[in-house]
């Protein structure tokens, strides 16, 4: 299908209003949601719409009572100019943000429970000390393209943040494997990584097989490693989930320490095989990323500088 022609009596400069709100429309699926973010009328940006269907000749959004859709034409044309969008909005607000204090609207977007335990907290008390900045959180295990999606801050637990993004290492993190007293009680404590496989155990959800790896040894020397395969009654893709399961005594499970450090300082989970090092699962650093620029806003500066302050202890675990 060929892309969109614009009427040659059409200014293209005019229509930029048109194709921002089709861009929405795009990540919200609503014209009532669109408004709000525009600070429009519903029927504005329907117009709006309308004016851009007009202009490039073709249906860009197919409307039901129920639901809201782009056409294919539509959705090309967000794909092309969604990136643009994202950099312009990036750009103006970082030459707003060099001659003001933080202020304005950030969008950020983190892990379920990292968001949770860790992060919103301190984004309250972030809040408190800069009344000019308003926060949208967004908690969610998917990953997300921040750019795409209009993100201003990802934070995330990972090894190796892209290389196509601004970095900000905020601490530490490890793997924990644990389980509660009782458990331990009715079915024994491993002493080897091995010997997993003859427990239950409460893998993270991802596809395939649940395969743990450990190692251990100095750092110079050559580590020894083990991986086994593991099985047992619950998957879960929320670390809290696998938490309480572990903590109620369903069995053994493999934790980022952010999750289960409170649990461990209160006994209700043991850490189990302490001179091994779980690997491979989660990642070992919590990072803030920001979709790369020349330049960071202050706003988003200010905010990772609160996290990196309320996260540099660690997890304690």
């Amino acid at each position: 299908m060929p892309t969109p022609i614009v009427r040659p009596d059409q200014r293209i400069d005019l229509l930029w209003p048109q194709v921002h709100a089709l861009t929405l429309l795009a990540q919200l699926a609503s014209f009532t949601q669109v408004a709000q973010r525009l600070g429009v009328s519903k029927a504005a940006v329907s117009q709006r719409i309308t004016d851009l269907e007009r202009a490039v000749g073709q249906t860009l959004v197919q409307r039901t009572t129920r639901s809201v859709r782009l056409t294919d034409a539509g959705q090309r044309l967000v794909e092309q100019t969604a990136e643009s969008f994202a950099h312009i909005a990036r750009s103006v607000g970082e030459a707003r943000d060099n001659a003001t204090q933080p202020r304005g609207l950030l969008r950020v977007t983190a892990p379920v429970a990292l968001g949770r335990q860790h992060v919103a907290p301190l984004i309250e008390s972030f809040l408190r000390e800069q009344p000019q900045v308003r926060v949208e959180l967004d908690l969610s295990d998917r990953l997300l393209t921040l750019a795409h999606e209009g993100f201003d801050l990802a934070v995330r637990h990972t090894s190796a943040p892209p290389d196509n993004h601004v970095a900000w290492k905020l601490c530490v993190s490890r793997s924990l494997l644990v389980a509660s007293t009782a458990y331990l009680k009715r079915n024994g404590t491993p002493n080897h990584p091995s010997e997993l496989v003859n427990h239950a155990c409460l893998p993270y959800l991802r596809p395939g097989p649940s395969v743990w790896q450990f190692e251990r040894g100095k750092a110079k020397a050559e580590p020894e490693r083990v991986s086994v395969t593991v099985q047992g009654p619950l998957r879960a893709s929320n670390s809290e989930v696998l938490r309480d399961a572990a903590s109620s005594g369903l069995g053994i499970a493999l934790l980022p320490d952010f999750s289960a450090a409170q649990a461990v300082r209160a006994k209700r989970l043991q850490v189990l095989l302490p001179t091994w090092r779980p690997v491979g699962v989660f990642g070992d650093a919590i990072y803030a990323m920001h979709p790369w620029s020349a330049t960071t806003p202050k706003a988003v500066q200010a905010l990772v500088a609160h996290l990196r302050s309320g996260l540099s202890a660690g997890f304690g675990a």
